[in-house]
């Protein structure tokens, strides 16, 4: 009977591991990704939340100069996600939102729902003729680092909502990011190595330039604090060697972004005594034709403690590089150039963005005493756009000087601040009195003044005025036309005498 019994147990058992084996050669297999699709049911979702799925977006994805940030407890940050869309149609009405937990854990920033969304209007498709930065999407999100963040690395995800081919779609694309925490914070995977964990740390704790706005082409200050987190061992022999993030249309043609101007990118120090910051000062150029944004600048780290040598480390900065806004304006046109009190007078010009950046609230104002009105709201101008006025201004006052009036064209830039510059321009307005002359102001400017004209402010005798001017020219002119003809008759009758006697002599 028991040999029966183990016989049956046995089959049951070979049965079922051939079950299990079909069932495992048949299941779908599971993938780690990083963008995964959640156009699925909320069900599902409940489900599988910490799974990565394949997704039918996995044309998003990060660009090849992408590099895992370091960040530092109570810092302030730019999160940057340079972000490639493979597919091959163009992605319109794209929203990126920040997924923010409250847990120090799954979070390291601080939670705040303001400035965790982004969105972008159209996101062209990539396209390998074309430069990269035209179909490269650079997505920014400032972040302020936890006080009690832990040591580690994060991985920092972000939904995306966009319409496709007139469909609307979503996915989650996961980043990461190293952080590195307070001495007593611990580390978020506690099974790191415990002898990693006694190595001295040489952290950055913040970075200045000067100027504090960093334009491109500008030669900047750069001054990085270094500190040696341990409380007990010092590092010696520590070389630091600054490289920035490298720019350009093609891996054959890249170049850095920022140059030291010494020509060496290393600076060496004796040592650092537990605890001690110390500074790093490099004069550098920032490239002329840079984007505005921020720029990454690695601080490559090498040193020895106690009986370790060769010891490496690495950590990063993002110096934000800014561009001048350049204005220009072209030949106005103005019509007519002289009006009577209480006509216009049409002004066109053109407002051309001969800068880098855009130019924002762009507004055309008229100034001057004898005009008013004119007023003309632009909005944004784009990089090399035009913007076009076309204003109408009303003769208030009769013009006292040489016309000159004023058209004050003022914007902003991303931050709200103001620039305004001047274009000045000519239009006349003539006064006239009751009895259809200019008054006053325009005769004592005019030429009637320059000539030695007595002014007064009786008409008739502004007429009286006139006539003799216009007779006394009259009369200058016949006096010229007499005397010039009286000299071409002497002429001939001179020449007739001399002909003469030239015949008598023969």
């Amino acid at each position: 009977m028991k040999k029966k019994w183990l016989k049956k147990i046995l089959i049951m058992s070979l049965s079922g591991l051939m079950f299990l084996g079909s069932f495992a050669a048949s299941a779908e297999p599971v993938y780690a990704a990083t963008v995964t699709d959640n156009d699925k049911d909320d069900d599902e979702d409940d489900d599988k939340d910490d799974d990565f799925v394949p997704s039918t977006s996995e044309f998003l994805k990060l660009a090849d100069n992408y590099q895992t940030q370091t960040v530092q407890y109570g810092q302030s940050v730019i999160i940057a996600l340079p972000v490639v869309n493979y597919s091959k149609s163009p992605l319109k009405d794209v929203v990126v939102t920040a997924k923010i937990s409250n847990l120090v854990s799954e979070w390291p920033f601080v939670p705040n729902v303001a400035g965790a969304t982004q969105t972008i209007r159209n996101f062209p498709a990539y396209d390998r003729d074309k430069d990269i930065h035209a179909v490269r999407q650079d997505i920014g999100f400032n972040f302020v680092v936890r006080e009690d963040v832990k040591t580690g690395y994060y991985p920092i995800q972000f939904d995306f909502v966009y319409t496709r081919d007139d469909v609307v779609e979503s996915c989650t694309l996961t980043t990461f990011v190293q952080t590195i925490g307070k001495e007593d914070s611990g580390y978020l995977d506690e099974s790191a190595d415990k002898d990693q964990v006694s190595k001295p740390r040489i952290i950055v704790t913040g970075f200045e330039t000067v100027p504090a706005q960093v334009y491109a082409g500008d030669t900047f200050t750069l001054k990085i604090h270094m500190k040696n987190t341990s409380d007990s061992t010092a590092v010696s022999n520590v070389l630091f060697d600054l490289q920035a993030v490298e720019e350009g249309t093609d891996k054959e043609n890249t170049f850095a972004a920022f140059l030291p101007t010494s020509g060496s990118s290393s600076v060496y120090m004796d040592s650092i005594a537990p605890g001690q910051t110390k500074d790093i000062v490099m004069e550098m150029s920032a490239k002329s034709d840079l984007a505005q944004k921020p720029y990454v600048l690695d601080v490559n780290m090498k040193y020895d403690a106690k009986d370790i040598v060769d010891l490496t480390d690495k950590a990063s900065v993002s110096v934000p590089i800014y561009q001048a806004q350049r204005c220009e304006t072209g030949d106005a046109e103005i019509n007519p150039e002289s009006i009577e009190v209480g006509n216009q007078a049409n002004i066109m010009f053109d407002v051309y963005n001969t800068g880098k950046t855009t130019l924002y609230n762009v507004w055309v104002k008229f100034q001057g005493d004898t005009i008013s009105g004119g007023d003309t709201f632009l909005g944004t101008i784009n990089s090399g756009a035009t913007g076009s006025v076309d204003a109408m201004v009303t003769g208030v006052a009769g013009t006292m000087d040489d016309g000159t009036i004023t058209a004050l064209i003022s914007f902003e830039n991303e931050s709200g601040v103001v620039t305004t510059i001047e274009k000045p321009l000519t239009l006349m307005v003539m006064e006239f009195s009751e009895e259809g002359m200019m008054d006053d102001g325009v005769w004592e400017d005019g030429n009637l003044d320059e000539a030695g004209m007595e002014n007064t402010s009786n008409s008739p005798v502004r007429i009286i005025v006139l006539i003799v001017i216009l007779v006394v020219i009259a009369a200058i002119v016949i006096i010229v036309l007499i005397r010039k003809r009286n000299k071409k008759k002497k002429e001939r009758l001179d020449l007739e005498a001399e002909l003469e006697a030239i015949d008598e002599d023969h």
